[in-house]
């Protein structure tokens, strides 16, 4: 995500934490915990969770093309002991057109 550029002006980056040690979850919160569990398999009650949104990102440079841009979105969340991320693309996957991209090598996720 580190390739998005917001330098003209288009879209958006926003982010909210959510503190729920001994606290009433939301449902954002509810429907991560239920998400971890899942996928691992394994009881999860998160303390702490943070989203961050990028929304309608257009790739860098921006001045090659305004028109395609993505949402998309990264959730750390953490029960003081283990920590998980979930990558959250929108409807179809990432739309940048990353032959038009520096870099020829993009990878969508983490190492």
């Amino acid at each position: 995500w580190d390739n998005a550029d917001f330098s003209r002006g288009i879209g958006t980056t926003y982010y909210q934490e959510y503190l729920t040690l001994n606290t009433a979850k939301p449902p954002f919160v509810r429907d991560v915990e239920a998400k971890v569990r899942r996928y691992l398999r394994s009881s999860y009650s998160a303390a702490w969770t943070l989203k961050i949104t990028w929304e309608k990102a257009p790739a860098y440079a921006a001045w090659t093309d305004t028109r395609r841009t993505v949402t998309y979105q990264a959730v750390l969340t953490t029960d003081g002991f283990r920590s998980y991320i979930l990558m959250l693309f929108q409807e179809g996957g990432m739309q940048w057109d990353y032959t038009k991209l520096p870099a020829t090598n993009v990878l969508i996720g983490y190492t």
